[in-house]
C-alpha cells in the first residue's frame, strides 16, 4: 500500500473540529398537507410540534496525521455523531469542522450496494460512491479482489451473498482506496478470524504510513492493538482524551461493558 498522501510531515492537522455542536429535533406531531397548516395557522395552533436534544456539545478534537483515534463511549453518546461530522454527513449547529486530505467513511458496511449486481459490478458502484474514478479504480481492483479473497463468488449477484461476504466484499473496497482520513464504525468485526485479522494488519499500515484513522468500536483489545489515542465521550461531551492505555483503563474502571 503506497504511502497516503499529505505526507506525514505535514504540520496541518488531518482533522480539526472547534467548538462543535450538533441538535437534533424530534418531531411530536409535524404538519403534513396544506389543510392541515391552514387549519393550524387560523386556530393559532404551532404548525409543528418538537423537541430538540443535543448530540454534540461544545467539542474541540484534533487529530493529526498519522493517528489513530478510537471514540469510546455508551450507545447515544455522540462517537457515530462525530464521524457523520467530519465525513460531511452532518453539518454542524455550531461551531467549526477542517479536514485536509481524501475521506473514506466507512458508516455502515454495503451502504451503495445493488442485490441484482454481481460482485465485480459492486466494487465498481462501491467505488464509485466512495469517490473513485474509474483509472483509479482499475489500479486498486486487483488489491481489492486479493484482498477480500473471495474470486469465486464476484461473479455471482449479491442477493445470494451471504451477509458475511457482503461486509467483506465493502471493507476491502474501503481499506484499499488509499485515503488520508479512514472513518471507521463498528466494522472491525467482518469476516472470520483469518479476515478480521488481515483487516487490523491492513489497517497498522495504513496508520504507519501516514494515514489518519477516526474508530468507533465497543471491540477494546482490538481498538488497544490499532489506536494510539482514545477519546471518551459521556452525553454528548468529551470527558477524557490521552493516549489509548490510560483511556481504556478509565474506561473499564467505569465499569463501562464489554460485549460477550
Amino acid at each position: 500500500m503506497p504511502p497516503a498522501s499529505p505526507k506525514l510531515s505535514d504540520p496541518a492537522p488531518r482533522v480539526e473540529l472547534q467548538g462543535v455542536s450538533k441538535r437534533f429535533y424530534f418531531y411530536e406531531h409535524r404538519t403534513s398537507s396544506l389543510r392541515e397548516w391552514f387549519i393550524r395557522r387560523v386556530l393559532r395552533r404551532p404548525i409543528h410540534v418538537r423537541r430538540a436534544a443535543f448530540s454534540l456539545r461544545g467539542v474541540n478534537l484534533r487529530v493529526e496525521p498519522g493517528e489513530a483515534v478510537a471514540l469510546l463511549g455508551h450507545n447515544g453518546s455522540g462517537k457515530s455523531t462525530v464521524l457523520r461530522l467530519v465525513a460531511g454527513i452532518y453539518q454542524p449547529t455550531a461551531g467549526t469542522i477542517r479536514t485536509s486530505g481524501r475521506i473514506t467513511a466507512v458508516i455502515e458496511l454495503g451502504a451503495g450496494f445493488h442485490p441484482e449486481l454481481t460482485g465485480a459490478e459492486n466494487i465498481r458502484l462501491y467505488g464509485a460512491v466512495l469517490g473513485l474514478t474509474r483509472r483509479e479504480l482499475a489500479e486498486h481492483y486487483e488489491d481489492i479482489v486479493e484482498f477480500a479473497g473471495m474470486g469465486d463468488s464476484l461473479d455471482t449477484p449479491l442477493k445470494y451473498y451471504s451477509s458475511g461476504m457482503e461486509a467483506r466484499l465493502a471493507f476491502s473496497v474501503a481499506v484499499c482506496l488509499q485515503p488520508a482520513i479512514l472513518l471507521l464504525d463498528e466494522v472491525l468485526a467482518v469476516g472470520d478470524a483469518e479476515f478480521r485479522a488481515r483487516c487490523l494488519a491492513r489497517l497498522c499500515e495504513f496508520r504507519e504510513q501516514g494515514g489518519t484513522l477516526l474508530l468507533v468500536s465497543h471491540e477494546l483489545e482490538q481498538v488497544r492493538a490499532l489506536c494510539t489515542r482514545g477519546i471518551w465521550l459521556r452525553d454528548g461531551r468529551v470527558i477524557m482524551d490521552a493516549d489509548i492505555d490510560t483511556v481504556l483503563a478509565a474506561y473499564r474502571a467505569a465499569g463501562v461493558p464489554e460485549p460477550a
